[in-house]
């Protein structure tokens, strides 16, 4: 499952093992098109890492903190650190790959 997150929520949470972030915005096509994809991912690596959405234009402290400059960007964090980052819409193979070789 996919858990929407604001800053403060972020800023507070257990950064321990491996989180996928999804920075996304409303009016966003792209966005909108990999959140079904990411939903898909998560509930099968539900057990390796857990996933957050998190809206641009809601957040855009932690959108900046984490130099997003196009949407949908997916990063992956291994105990609180940036270890890769995905930028645009990708199939669900793909984005099950990209999550799973940095588990």
């Amino acid at each position: 499952m996919v858990k929407k997150i604001t800053t403060a929520e972020f800023n507070s949470m257990d950064k321990s093992g491996v989180s996928v972030l999804d920075f996304n915005a409303t009016w966003c096509g792209p966005c909108k098109m990999l959140a079904p994809v990411l939903e898909e991912v998560s509930e099968e690596l539900a057990d390796q890492a857990k996933f957050y959405s998190i809206d641009t234009d809601e957040n855009p402290d932690l959108a900046k903190e984490y130099g997003i400059m196009n949407i949908p960007a997916v990063i992956i964090l291994k105990d609180g650190q940036k270890v890769d980052m995905n930028i645009g819409f990708v199939p669900k193979d793909n984005l099950k790959e990209f999550v799973s070789k940095n588990l």
